[in-house]
């Protein structure tokens, strides 16, 4: 607050929130349309206002957010820096190239040893990552034998022994075109090629990736000359290490201006899927560095309840590259338990899927963790947080077989 003249001005908190999503081929607009309407509920739980309209930088997609919470102002801009048409293109895959992909990332997984080794960890997210392969290879045994069966009775009906084969091959054409046509309510395709797209090179990132991750970092360098009072980086899922990488290009390339206030919120965060693989040298070297950065300020919020993410595993620490002079992450727990009814918690059982994106969402027992005050509200992440210690049950033992930078 400022008096000028006896009277009181209030000053306005202006944020610029970049967003990476994780491996989603969605277009960025459904992003807008979370944010708007679970913001509009958490408002409404919590007894603050957001008022949502354009942004006045309309380069990328983005929108823009005002608040008042507990008489403070903010101004916010939201950007989503978008790879969905990278994630797109490594999911249009035939049905035998998918099949092909489960072969290799399991095998990338499992030849590697980093499969047992993340079993270590959590066994919610390596279940969840065995969850397509058993689907897939279940769905695969079952076209075959209702075709098998198939082509045993058309054979023995029409006396013709040569039938079988091409009945059988139609049939489970037939029956495996039908399991992908229905994937939109079951997942496994999609998970698949997530998996597979992390796996592939054995966690070096593809060129086409890299030249994105390059662009990311001189979007946030450019908003950073902006003065803003701060820069918020959030990356959800796979997109929170994306965000590691990101970070970092832009701190060794010396890209922070003095006094700036950077920040980085991951969530739900995935990090050992690939840090734990042995070519993943330029992720694993990223999280080392970044921890001991002093140009910005990152906290880590994740769930024991999300079954998608490894909840509470503090990401520098497992992957067996934490330093000496560690500064960070604060590793968090947004505790569904407590900040999700019982009722709330019903409702998402067993949608686990939805669980993960949670952490874009309203809370009806809101704790410190509320990404809408968090990207919208008038204090900095670094304050917001500040005094806080690692919650308990925080995973900090280094299991990871390959910690080459």
């Amino acid at each position: 607050m400022l008096h000028l003249k006896n009277r009181r001005v209030q000053m306005t908190f202006r944020r610029r929130v970049l967003y990476i999503p994780g491996y989603d081929p969605i277009p960025p607009r459904r992003y807008r349309e979370l944010y708007k309407r679970e913001g509009a509920e958490q408002a409404r739980i919590s007894g603050y206002r957001l008022d949502f309209g354009p942004r006045s930088d309309r380069s990328g997609f983005g929108w823009g957010v005002n608040s008042e919470i507990n008489g403070l102002r903010s101004e916010s801009e939201i950007e989503v820096l978008v790879w969905a048409d990278i994630v797109s293109g490594s999911m249009g895959q035939s049905i035998a190239a998918t099949y092909g992909q489960l072969g290799r990332t399991a095998w990338a997984y499992i030849g590697s040893g980093a499969l047992f080794r993340l079993m270590r960890l959590r066994r919610g997210p390596v279940i969840a990552a065995l969850y397509p392969v058993v689907v897939l290879l279940a769905q695969a045994l079952v076209a075959m034998l209702v075709a098998a069966g198939l082509g045993w009775l058309a054979a023995r009906l029409s006396g013709i022994s040569l039938l079988a084969l091409p009945v059988f091959l139609a049939v489970t054409w037939a029956a495996l075109h039908l399991w992908r046509r229905i994937d939109g309510r079951i997942f496994a395709y999609y998970l698949m090629h997530d998996y597979a797209f992390t796996a592939q090179g054995g966690g070096a990132y593809p060129a086409a990736l890299e030249a994105r991750l390059a662009q990311f970092s001189d979007r946030v360098a450019q908003v950073l000359a902006d003065g803003w009072d701060e820069v918020l980086v959030v990356g959800h899922s796979s997109g929170a290490y994306l965000g590691v990488s990101v970070l970092a290009d832009l701190i060794r390339a010396d890209r922070v201006p003095g006094g700036a206030r950077l920040a980085y919120l991951s969530l739900g965060h995935v990090v050992p899927m690939a840090a734990f693989l042995p070519r993943a040298n330029r992720l694993r070297a990223d999280l080392r560095y970044l921890s001991a950065r002093p140009e910005l300020d990152w906290i880590d919020v994740t769930a024991p309840g999300d079954a998608c993410s490894f909840g509470l595993c503090d990401p520098v620490a497992v992957s067996g590259v934490e330093p000496s002079d560690r500064r960070q992450p604060l590793v968090l727990s947004a505790a569904f338990n407590h900040t999700l009814s019982p009722e709330k918690r019903r409702s998402l059982r067993g949608r686990w899927f939805r669980l993960h994106f949670q952490y874009l969402c309203a809370f009806d027992r809101p704790g410190d963790y509320d990404y809408f005050a968090i990207t919208a509200g008038p204090l900095p992440l670094a304050a917001r947080f500040a005094g806080r210690q690692h919650s308990p049950g925080r995973i900090a033992r280094a299991v990871n077989g390959f910690t080459a930078t």
